[in-house]
């Protein structure tokens, strides 16, 4: 499921998607909060250059909004639908997984949208 190649891989590990070697973070931990988007410029391992172009992560906006709207229905469903609770205790428990998990939201949104243009090349050279 998780093996080397593949771009679940490169997205929940946050490696980078050429040659998944080495994380594109500066720090790997999500829960460092003032470190949470700072990015590698270029991997050491196969050079490859993360930021394709001015302002590329933008697009990983959309992405997490995505998500975020996923965790919300999940949230909702687990809360009001499987454990009965009322409406208010619902999206109570949506903002308290939203909050939870925002930092790791945002890593997987630009791990995922950077896995949408770059595939996995064991070959590449810079």
């Amino acid at each position: 499921m998780l093996k080397k190649g593949s771009k679940l891989n490169s997205i929940l590990t946050g490696t980078c998607p050429k040659c998944q070697k080495e994380s594109m973070y500066l720090d790997p931990n999500p829960l460092h909060l003032s470190k949470i988007l700072k990015m590698h410029n270029n991997c050491s391992h196969c050079g490859f250059q993360y930021q394709i172009e001015p302002s590329f992560f933008y697009g990983a906006m959309y992405v997490s909004y995505g998500l975020n709207v996923a965790i919300g229905i999940a949230a909702f469903i687990i809360s009001y639908v499987i454990f009965s609770s009322s409406l208010k205790t619902a999206f109570i428990a949506i903002i308290v997984f939203l909050v939870l998990l925002f930092p790791f939201v945002l890593r997987w949104a630009r791990n995922i949208y950077i896995n949408m243009f770059v595939s996995y090349d064991p070959n590449f050279k810079k």
